[in-house]
Order: structure tokens, then C-alpha cells, then sequence
């Protein structure tokens, strides 16, 4: 697996899968533990979609 999602991109998920998971935990809808999804692909910097749609947010290794 090459890493795929970088910078900006991979906060945002991180973010807001955290807060998707913490709004579940506290009674929120069911749907909302779709979190754990965002939140594990910024942090292993990987997201399976971005290669079928030929995506990369990772800067660019000279």
C-alpha cells in the first residue's frame, strides 16, 4: 500500500471520523459510527477509492 491521502485531506479525516465516532457514542444515530472509516484512512495515510478514481493528495517525492 502506497500512501495515498496527505496534508489537509488526511486532518479532515481524522477529524471527522472522530467526530462522527464521538457523536454515536453519545446517542447519536447508528449511521454515525460510519467514522471509523474517514478516521482509519487518514490515519494509515491510505484510501482504497483514490487509485480507481487515479487520485492522490500525498505531495509529490523529488
Amino acid at each position: 500500500m502506497k500512501a495515498n491521502v496527505g496534508g489537509i485531506d488526511r486532518i479532515l479525516r481524522i477529524v471527522l471520523g472522530a467526530a462522527l465516532i464521538l457523536w454515536a457514542v453519545m446517542g447519536g444515530p447508528v449511521w454515525a459510527w460510519i467514522g471509523v472509516v474517514p478516521l482509519a484512512t487518514g490515519l494509515i495515510k491510505f484510501c482504497p477509492f483514490y487509485p480507481l478514481l487515479g487520485l492522490s493528495t500525498c505531495p509529490v517525492k523529488q
